[in-house]
């Protein structure tokens, strides 16, 4: 349930066009804007930055884009997270998470990839999702007592993370928080000695639906281009 939309075998077609790059950079620099330039202090940073170092993001790139998040730098950064919301096809909820420098351009484009989606349409998507601080890691000690640790951090759920994204010899999880505690959650897992590959405010499905072949790939060909677009950070479906 705390899983957001997850976008299978992606990261390597976007990597050839750039994206991945590009949206990494963006990561770092909205994550040293909000929370300091230390990554041992910001939870969020740490995270981006162990992401960019996975894809291969030059060292010096990683430490401008800190610099420049941070405002150590003349360059003021401009990116704002924008969000839009609406319909899959076959009535799916989607809210669609951007970094744009410019919402004027951002915002007719997004609506276009709704509009062009097959039943796909704009509206309010709130009442589907819960906003939630999640904290994804995974631990080498895999009789590792999970939930104690859920109560410990001040989790209010946890859950297995899927199989694909746990490293072989160890269990993983998703730690569910409210947002204020986020950073305290993920700090405390940090130093129980869970690996943390996520640390992030996401919205969360409440209900996702079950959707049948071949419409489940309709949708998944929906949310595909949805996250294709630049300036998309994160793309959220109440879709299982």
């Amino acid at each position: 349930m705390g899983a957001q939309w997850k976008q299978a075998g992606r990261e390597a077609n976007a990597q050839k066009k750039g994206q991945v790059v590009g949206k990494l950079v963006r990561e770092i620099m909205v994550a040293a804007k909000l929370g300091g330039a230390d990554p041992d202090g910001n939870p969020r940073l740490h995270v981006a930055v162990e992401k960019a170092k996975r894809a291969s993001v030059y060292r010096d790139t990683i430490e401008r884009a800190i610099k420049k998040g941070a405002g150590l730098l003349d360059e003021k950064i401009e990116y704002e997270t924008v969000l839009y919301e609406g319909f899959a096809p076959h009535k799916v909820p989607v809210i669609v998470e951007c970094l744009t420098d410019n919402r004027n351009r951002t915002a007719p484009e997004i609506r276009r990839l709704f509009l062009a989606g097959q039943l796909g349409q704009p509206g309010s998507m709130g009442f589907f999702f819960d906003r939630l601080g999640v904290v994804e890691a995974t631990h080498t000690d895999r009789s590792r007592d999970a939930e104690a640790d859920a109560i410990e951090a001040g989790a209010q759920n946890v859950e297995p993370l899927e199989a694909e994204e746990i490293p072989e010899g160890s269990q993983g999880a998703r730690f569910l928080t409210e947002i204020k505690d986020l950073a305290t959650a993920s700090n405390w897992l940090k130093n129980a000695g869970w690996n943390i590959v996520a640390s992030e405010i996401r919205f969360v499905a409440k209900n996702p639906a079950e959707v049948p072949e071949p419409a489940h790939a309709e949708v998944v060909a929906f949310l595909n281009a949805l996250d294709d677009h630049d300036d998309v950070h994160r793309v959220y479906a109440g879709l299982k």
